[in-house]
């Protein structure tokens, strides 16, 4: 099984292949080819991105508390979308804590327990 963490604790090269291809699918501006890994440097998920992503990756959209919070501890633009940095943060946190969760996540988006792609939406 691939790791999602590297031997620092950060968040493996594979892991954030998959979540670039993820977070571009939700995010504005709007990718032609989200597949690519190729994110522009201003690439964001506004509201209805960050609701879009929730939705497919948990079957409902966040509540506001946890947009908020969301919002308030990762990095996000001067207009409050959250980047792709805070992306990453939030899955950092979160497969720090419950692994599992991520790995959950990685399988609703059509990743394999070898990060591979074997389903596309």
């Amino acid at each position: 099984m691939v790791s999602l963490l590297d031997d620092d604790g950060a968040i493996s090269e594979p892991f954030e292949k998959c979540l670039k291809q993820i977070f571009a699918k939700y995010c504005t501006p709007t990718l032609a080819s989200p597949l690519s890994g190729d994110l522009p440097s201003d690439a964001y998920l506004d509201s209805t991105g960050l609701d879009a992503w929730a939705s497919d990756t948990n079957g409902e959209p966040f509540s506001e508390d946890t947009k908020e919070e969301i919002l308030e501890f990762m990095d996000v633009t001067a207009e409050g979308n959250l980047t792709f940095k805070g992306f990453l943060q939030v899955y950092q946190l979160q497969t720090e804590n419950e692994e599992e969760e991520s790995w959950s996540d990685l399988s609703k988006h059509g990743y394999d327990r070898s990060l591979n792609l074997i389903r596309k939406d």
